[in-house]
């Protein structure tokens, strides 16, 4: 029997995930290094919740999952994304 997500444990997995999504950068001067800092700010900020949440004795999943759209929404992408060369262009 496969086990169900709902509510607040889909909600807080949905954060995680939307925090760890960037996308990849553009080939431009400076775009990867603001990539990987970014990830690297960000990756952080997930692990640091998630071994606090681990911690709690009850923790509060809506609170836990707001608290990192929070911090996620203060750490958006500066750089310019990868956009693929699109087909004809060459």
């Amino acid at each position: 029997m496969a086990a169900e997500l709902t509510g607040p444990v889909r909600d807080l997995l949905a954060a995680v995930a939307a925090a760890l999504d960037i996308p990849l950068p553009s080939i431009q001067r400076g775009d990867e290094q603001a990539y990987h800092q970014l990830l690297e700010r960000r990756t952080s900020q997930v692990r640091i919740d998630l071994l606090a949440l681990l911690d709690e004795a009850e923790p509060d999943l809506v609170f836990e999952a707001a608290f990192l759209e929070k911090h996620t929404a203060a750490a958006p992408v500066t750089y310019t994304p990868f956009e693929p060369a699109k087909a004809g262009d060459a």
